[in-house]
This record gives C-alpha cells, structure tokens and sequence, in this order.
C-alpha cells in the first residue's frame, strides 16, 4: 500500500492504522462474527475463503489509483484494507469504473464496493449502501486557462467530456446545453480533454483539484462554482444486511477516530469540510 514512500512516513502510517485499528476491532470483530454466525451470507464466504474482494476505482487519482508498479493505492483502498484487517482476511482489489461497479456487485464479482459512487436513491434501488456516507463531493469542470469559462452556461452547444454511467452528465447538458461525450474510463476522457476533442471534463470537483496539483496539468483549472455536492456511499449486495451492519459501524469509527481526515493527509488532500464535520459530529 505504501510502497515508494519514504521509510518515515510508512512507519508514521502503520502508526496511525495501528492506533485505529486498536480502536475499534474489538468491537467491530465481535460484530462481525456475530453476525456471520447468525446465518449464511457474504461473511461467511469472506471468511471460509480468506480474502476480501473489494471494487476500487484505479483511475482517481488519490482515491484510487496505479502506482509505477501496477498496484492499487489510494484512500478508498486504504479504507478497504482496514475492512479487511477487521475481519482477519487477506485482500484482493478488482478496479471498477462508474457503468459496472454496481453490476459487479449484483454478480458476485464483488464483495465490497467503496468506488467514488454518490449515493442517490435509485442506486439503493440496485444495491445496498449503509447508513452514514463516508465521505461528499460535488461537481465542477477541468478546463484550459485560456477558454476564460467562468459560468456554467458557458459550457452551452460545446463538446464536453463525461464519464459513462456519471449522474451529473444528464443534468450539465439538460441544465446548460453542454454536449456530452461520454468515455468509460477517466483516461479517455482526460486524452480527450488534452486532444481538444472537448472544451472541458465534467467530473467530480474532489479529483479535479487533485488534477490541478499536477504539474502536467498547469494550464488547466476548476473555473466554474461547484454544484450539487452529494454524499459517497459505498456498497454491499442487496440481502446482506449483516455486512451492511457491520460497515455502518466501521464508517461511524472512521469518521470518529479521524481516520478519513488522516488518509486525506496521507495522500495530500486538504481536509474535507464534509470529513472535519462528521468527525466533530461523532465526537460530540
């Protein structure tokens, strides 16, 4: 998870995970193993296999991404991780992008899905999401400096990068006239972007400051206000209620013992207001 980092700041991680993990896995372990033993579900395979199998984004850069070798890092698998060391077992990380991730829980691909998904009702409809959100964002653009876009209306009659199954795609072209061209992958669209295929990306704001951070990108920016700040949820397969318990009270520690606001200082995110707000609110 850490590899690359300097040996200081991997020690001063294991410190931080093991101080949370201290925290709350004898509650949560207990739980976990209640309710596995209470009937047959998701837990009982996790266990019985060993190995947790956890939908993650490898294309969001810092929530979820590819290191130099290939391997999955980033807040939500770091999240994933913790889930996984509750429960004893080892991990597996399948990258999802937004058009499968739900289906791949409702085929069994999946066990876990924490994957950048805002929670919106017909959502919970597909899959089951626990109760609080771990973490919000909302909905900007990443465009070039020099297109001066400053209003959202601006984006009217001009192509506009999307990502394919993205909520928001329907609302910024139905609301502002933008023209949508959907890719499967952030990859696509960010060649795209740079390819002058589209005037800009619509995406969620927290990767696009992420982006503007980058060197590579400095002549790009976040121009427009950022609307329609929504909640993350992440996701089990509808029916297991047992796992969805259990990942309702890992959330609720997380937000307590300020562990989302540590892995947003990990991987060089300015704490979120959403992420400062419920962990006061849990301490209260």
């Amino acid at each position: 998870m850490t590899s690359g980092l300097p040996l200081k700041q991997k020690n001063r991680e294991k410190r931080m995970k093991n101080r949370f993990l201290a925290g709350v896995a004898t509650t949560l372990l207990a739980s976990a193993l209640s309710v596995a033993a209470a009937s047959a579900d998701v837990l009982d395979t996790i266990k019985e296999r060993g190995t947790l199998i956890v939908g993650v984004k490898a294309d969001y850069k810092p929530y979820g991404f590819l290191d130099t070798s290939g391997n999955v890092i980033g807040i939500e698998p770091d999240l994933a991780k913790d889930v996984a060391d509750i429960l004893g077992v080892a991990i597996e990380y399948v990258p999802v992008v937004s058009s499968n991730r739900m289906q791949f829980l409702e085929q069994g691909k999946i066990d876990l899905m924490i994957a950048t998904m805002t929670d919106r009702p017909d959502r919970r409809e597909v899959v089951l999401i626990p109760d609080p959100n771990y973490y919000s964002s909302g909905t900007n653009i990443l465009s070039l400096k020099s297109l001066g876009l400053t209003e959202w209306e601006d984006l009217r009659n001009k192509p506009v990068c999307g990502i394919q199954g993205a909520f928001y795609n329907k609302a910024t072209s139905q609301n502002y006239g933008a023209e949508i061209v959907a890719f499967k992958g952030t990859a696509e669209a960010y060649s795209a972007l740079k390819a002058g295929n589209c005037a800009a990306f619509v995406y969620d704001d927290s990767a696009i400051v992420a982006k503007t951070n980058d060197p590579e990108w400095a002549d790009y920016e976040m121009p427009l206000q950022t609307i329609d700040d929504a909640p993350w949820g992440l996701a089990v397969a509808l029916g297991e209620e047992n796992f969805a318990q259990m990942m309702s009270d890992m959330i609720i520690d997380w937000h307590k013992t300020g562990r989302i606001l540590e892995l947003e200082t990990k991987w060089g995110v300015t704490n979120t207001p959403f992420a400062k707000a419920m962990n006061e609110k849990y301490n209260q």
